[in-house]
């Protein structure tokens, strides 16, 4: 088991340069320290237009920012949104091959289509047409690391043959991974041969039919890369601390603040429904009625990270039975926790949580 950190860079009002430069530094802040306490991956979304809940418009340029202040940590587009209103599929080959250059071999390359209406919305995207050029750009992206010169003619990208500059340290190319919220994306992934980062906030049980059908199509499929990226990473929540009801009351202030934010994204499905997306089950099981009577209300979702050291334990343990190869933590939602409680809590987390996970890098000093 491996664990990561994941951004979505979540701003609070006012959206004044203080508070945006206040979030990006604190987030790499946490990196850095997460390199030295032994973390492996960092990742960080692409998301555009959403007031509060993302404002990481440039993940390549946060990752930029974090490869040449760590040395060990891996720099993950979590994804680079494939759609060809916002993205040429050329541009995100350089970048990632310019970003591997600067972090000498460090990046993994996630991939996507986008899952908000307002964001496809906001580049006139047909958003009908994005799982189809999804598909096109996975394929091409590899063979523009791999091939000295390409060229191609496709249905939502074609390009005269050139020499795409330039080519990623390492050989033949970063990981590749595919983002998945909507059930059955974990079985696309599979299909082409690449990591499954589910971004999926739920009981540890729900997801164990999702990965083990991973498993199984991932044995017959045809690699959109030079090779196959059998991984599965789980996106989930993550506060240590000695106190477990506090860990608890503290994660739950998180989720109930990542979930009003998300809430915008659902408003825009429901006024704008296309046929290519439906529900998005990472956020409606946070839009929980705060009013409903207690026994009226879903329990905490089993997965979650919100604990002292021994609970966590036992949830990761759960979560590695199920067949999770990485747990990647969201650790603040808009500033919500003071700075040094994020790093208190990565700190613990590291000295009493990864020794029982076999990882090396947690004999690191605990005093980073």
């Amino acid at each position: 088991m491996k664990f990561g950190l994941f951004y979505e860079l979540s701003t609070p009002r006012p959206f004044s340069t203080e508070n945006q430069r206040m979030v990006i530094e604190n987030a790499i802040e946490q990196t850095v320290l997460a390199d030295k306490l032994g973390f492996s991956s960092v990742w960080c979304v692409e998301h555009h237009f959403l007031e509060e809940y993302s404002h990481s418009s440039c993940p390549d340029m946060f990752l930029a920012a974090i490869a040449r202040e760590t040395k060990d940590i891996r720099v993950c587009f979590g994804i680079g949104t494939c759609v060809p209103a916002m993205h040429s599929p050329i541009r995100w080959a350089e970048k990632a091959a310019y970003l591997d250059m600067l972090s000498n071999g460090r990046v993994e390359f996630g991939t996507g289509r986008s899952s908000t209406w307002n964001e496809l919305g906001g580049f006139n995207a047909n958003v009908d047409d994005t799982k189809k050029s999804w598909d096109e750009y996975c394929r091409v992206i590899p063979k523009m690391w791999t091939q000295e010169r390409f060229s191609y003619e496709g249905n939502y990208f074609s390009m005269p043959e050139r020499c795409i500059l330039p080519k990623p340290v390492q050989d033949p190319h970063p990981p590749m991974w595919v983002a998945v919220t909507a059930p059955g994306t974990e079985l696309d992934a599979a299909d082409r041969g690449m990591g499954a980062l589910i971004l999926s906030i739920s009981d540890v049980e729900r997801n164990i039919p999702r990965i083990k059908e991973y498993r199984e199509h991932i044995k017959t499929c045809d690699p959109v890369g030079s090779f196959i990226n059998d991984q599965v990473a789980i996106a989930n929540w993550m506060y240590c601390h000695e106190d477990a009801e506090l860990a608890k009351q503290k994660g739950a202030e998180l989720i109930n603040t990542f979930g009003y934010m998300a809430g915008q994204t659902v408003e825009v499905s429901e006024a704008y429904p296309a046929n290519s997306y439906k529900a998005l089950g990472l956020l409606g099981s946070l839009r929980q009625d705060p009013n409903a009577p207690g026994d009226k209300k879903a329990a905490p979702a089993s997965g979650l990270c919100f604990g002292d050291p021994d609970t966590l334990i036992d949830t990761i343990s759960r979560w590695e039975a199920a067949g999770a190869d990485q747990m990647i933590f969201m650790v603040q939602a808009r500033e919500h926790l003071p700075q040094e409680k994020v790093l208190e809590s990565l700190r613990l987390f590291a000295k009493e949580v990864m020794p029982h996970f076999n990882q090396k890098e947690s004999t690191v000093a605990a005093n980073a």
